[in-house]
């Protein structure tokens, strides 16, 4: 079975994100791929931070969502929407959800980014206060998919490895991260992180990405990636628009955590994990 990272270059424009995501959507399931999973904020960057409020839409309903619920049932192809901004009802901030809908074209499961983004960029004049306009999410989430049991996650969200111990504790075999990492971080620390976490829960990871220029003015990172259980990477995207696509085998991740049991040596579970 194969997956796919796509990778875009989101900016203010909905339409012609949602067109750039239809096509490289089109480019994964021509390859093959079952799954695909598009970056944070695949439809929407926009020039400011608090932009987002202004195009939320309310959950079940929207062109955005309508965009990706038609876009996996016409292609037959199960989507991660890395993340669009949901109305919620905290004090007029958004949600940054992560929705997954299957080949029918049903939403089953979405995930809200549950680390935000605020911090001063060492060495840089870069500063970021995601809550300021996102509302944190609480509860983790893993869906079962034709690739296998999926365990969502968000961009930041990587730096926190208790997560995903509890993610892979509830029986997740892959991992998705779609993400806007910034350059600096992206460049120090993005493969290591991802590797990282593939290694650790013994888990793939699916990792698309923003990368570039946009009209704000940020420059994200890119770098998609595919990494398997044993912390290789299978494909990636350096830079630009494109989609990598690689094989999933279960059944050798199955018998490498039978062989390699470090999943079941683990003592210092900690509440989040159990």
């Amino acid at each position: 079975m194969k997956v796919a990272a796509l990778q875009m270059t989101s900016g203010p424009e909905i339409a012609a994100n949602l067109a750039q995501a239809g096509a490289l959507l089109e480019e994964a399931a021509a390859s093959g791929a079952r799954l695909a999973a598009l970056p944070e904020n695949f439809s929407f960057l926009g020039l400011r931070d608090a932009d987002k409020r202004a195009v939320a839409e309310t959950d079940g309903t929207g062109p955005v969502q309508e965009f990706l619920a038609a876009s996996a049932r016409r292609l037959r192809l199960w989507i991660v929407g890395g993340t669009l901004p949901l109305k919620s009802d905290a004090d007029g901030r958004v949600a940054a959800a992560s929705l997954v809908y299957d080949a029918d074209g049903n939403r089953v499961a979405r995930y809200d980014k549950i680390h935000l983004f605020d911090v001063d960029i060492p060495g840089r004049a870069e500063t970021y206060r995601e809550s300021a306009h996102v509302a944190p999410g609480t509860r983790p989430a893993v869906v079962d998919t034709p690739v296998g049991r999926l365990g969502l996650s968000v961009c930041y969200d990587v730096r926190f490895p208790e997560l995903y111990r509890h993610l892979s504790a509830a029986g997740a075999q892959l991992l998705s991260v779609p993400s806007a990492f910034t350059a600096p971080t992206g460049r120090a620390h993005w493969e290591t992180l991802l590797r990282a976490r593939a290694i650790e829960n013994l888990c793939y990871v699916i990792a698309p990405a923003q990368s570039g220029i946009h009209p704000s003015g940020r420059e994200t990172y890119g770098d998609s990636m595919i990494v398997d259980y044993w912390g290789s990477v299978l494909k990636r995207v350096p830079r630009g628009r494109g989609c990598a696509v690689a094989e999933v085998d279960l059944a050798r991740q199955s018998a490498v955590r039978e062989g390699f049991p470090a999943l079941r040596h683990r003592v210092l579970t900690g509440e989040g994990s159990r």
